[in-house]
């Protein structure tokens, strides 16, 4: 196996710092914005999905409501927000040791920083899985879990927690996880 060439240390490098810059300044952006609406909505939902509450909530209405499907469909949801959360949480924050941002976003907005490693959003991991799940196996629920799934992503930058870049793989990651099980755990209803 040959060694990469200086100069191809040297161009990832350069890849990896304007990566970063983009990503610093599209926080910086959004961290700009003012929306009361925003200010009053989005940091209780960030909360709210904090070890997965919201997802286990929504499991429980889907397992009561909709009978022998929704408890099927339930489970998967969690079964697929269990592993997002071991992936994200327990390997991938240990392998990428980003630190959080630090700046930028109103007091009004902010919530108490996370003591583990920025990259990725567990929390968007954990949405996008439990979004891409049980929309796949209710339509009807596909454009109203989503919302809410993308809802808590873009909270966790705006609320002052996380980069962009830290949502986008959560996101990316979350829905890998989740076509992974679909295979190992086919749709019975779509």
């Amino acid at each position: 196996m040959t060694q990469p060439s200086d100069h191809t240390i040297q161009s990832n490098r350069q890849a990896l710092e304007q990566a970063q810059q983009a990503d610093s300044a599209l926080f910086q952006a959004v961290a700009g914005w003012q929306s009361p609406v925003l200010d009053q909505v989005l940091p209780p939902l960030s909360n709210l999905a904090n070890r997965s509450v919201l997802w286990i909530g929504t499991s429980a209405v889907i397992a009561a409501l909709g009978g022998r499907k929704g408890r099927i469909a339930a489970a998967k949801g969690l079964v697929a927000v269990g592993i997002t959360s071991a992936v994200a949480n327990l390997a991938a924050k240990n392998l990428v040791r980003r630190t959080r941002p630090s700046t930028g976003v109103p007091e009004e907005r902010r919530i108490e920083q996370p003591d583990s490693s920025s990259f990725p959003s567990g929390h968007t991991a954990s949405a996008a899985a439990f979004s891409a799940t049980i929309g796949g196996e209710y339509q009807l629920l596909y454009i109203p879990i989503h919302a809410t799934a993308a809802a808590v992503g873009f909270s966790r930058v705006y609320t002052g927690v996380h980069y962009p870049g830290d949502v986008l793989f959560g996101w990316l990651l979350g829905r890998f996880v989740a076509g992974a099980l679909d295979v190992v755990w086919p749709r019975r209803w779509s």
